[in-house]
């Protein structure tokens, strides 16, 4: 229990370093001083930072992967034919649900798979595609018959697209929703900013040069 109570330590102090200052930015040291364990339990538990953080998006992954073989299970045996919204919604409650639809857990990994595009972790993909390929692929299978008119160019571009949307829109979500009150006085809960996003996705995933 205290091994697995100082890994928890590390990985909590390592998630929110890392969305918070970046990947590069955010040094070991750091990382133990805010975990109050010493540098040589990240070096037993982990063995190096690439380690580090391919473990803190493994802990977010694993349980959206399990949800979301769980879901394409139920789809696959139900001989529907699954609509572009409806993979869209699927995948979507795969993401709320991998952690008990916590928003904060889910704005933070969303930070963090923003940083890994654009802060040149090769490492980090890599080994995400090799560990949870098989699940994307599956996913990815079912997109292409329901988006018949796009050619792989276009599946390419749009996907990733609509990823960026994603990112920024659940990433930036408290600061949005603070814009939103302050410009019009309204509120919008997480579930209606979802059902818009996917709104907007579903209708640009959908476009073909």
């Amino acid at each position: 229990m205290a091994q697995k109570d100082t890994v928890d330590r590390i990985l909590d102090a390592a998630e929110a370093l890392f969305a918070e200052r970046g990947f590069a930015e955010t040094s070991l040291r750091t990382i133990t001083s805010t975990a109050n364990v010493n540098l040589a339990a990240v070096n037993y538990h982990f063995g190096s930072k690439k380690a580090l953080i391919q473990a803190v998006f493994v802990r977010f992954l694993e349980p959206l992967a399990d949800s979301l073989t769980l879901r394409l299970d139920e789809a696959e045996a139900s001989a529907k034919e699954l609509s572009l919204d409806d993979l869209l919604v699927l995948l979507s409650k795969a993401i709320l649900s991998a952690h008990g639809d916590d928003v904060t857990r889910t704005a933070s990994f969303m930070r963090l798979l923003g940083l890994a595009y654009t802060q040149s972790q090769g490492h980090l993909r890599d080994y995400l595609s090799e560990r949870y390929g098989r699940v994307s692929t599956r996913y990815v299978d079912l997109l292409r018959p329901a988006c018949p008119a796009l050619t792989d160019t276009d599946l390419f571009w749009n996907t990733h697209f609509a990823l960026g949307a994603a990112v920024f829109s659940l990433s930036n979500y408290g600061a949005l929703e603070a814009m939103l009150s302050d410009d019009s006085g309204e509120e919008s809960k997480i579930q209606n900013v979802i059902r818009r996003l996917l709104a907007f996705i579903s209708a640009g995933v959908k476009v073909s040069l």
